[in-house]
């Protein structure tokens, strides 16, 4: 699977994310090559503080895949994991998690490194297009402080 295609995925979620007034954070699972679930942050939609993009995300590819562990499936997101996120993807034994910008406010790594966060055979792999990612979320703040 190639990093930059299914980060871009995850790059279209954000954007309707922000579309609708939601942090600009979007989420896509591949199994192999296959999308299998995306979303985007709903928490204002749903009234629901757990409804970020990784959570929602999760639900979806277990039900299209049929299992609650998604050992061979690849997650990529727009944002550092939270902590709450990242305890999810260690349940769900997530095979990578490939993210693009970091969260210094409320990112899983302000805690721990990710091999005390993840599970033990879990990749990770930080930093792809978060220069867009970064900008989204920039731009998004920006505007809601005018």
């Amino acid at each position: 699977m190639d990093v930059e295609r299914g980060m871009l995925r995850a790059l279209e979620q954000a954007r309707r994310a922000a579309e609708i007034g939601e942090v600009p954070v979007g989420a896509v699972v591949f199994a192999d090559d296959v999308l299998v679930a995306q979303a985007h942050n709903q928490t204002e939609l749903l009234n629901d503080v757990s409804a970020h993009a990784e959570m929602l995300c999760l639900t979806a590819a277990a039900h299209a895949i049929g299992a609650k562990y998604l050992r061979e499936c690849t997650l990529f997101v727009t944002l550092e994991p939270c902590v709450m996120c990242a305890g999810a993807l260690k349940w769900a034994q997530i095979g990578t998690v490939v993210y693009a910008a970091s969260d210094p406010k409320a990112g899983f790594s302000t805690l721990a490194p990710a091999s005390k966060i993840f599970h033990p055979h879990t990749r990770v792999v930080a930093g792809v297009l978060k220069e867009q990612a970064a900008a989204l979320i920039s731009e998004f703040f920006k505007n809601r402080r005018r």
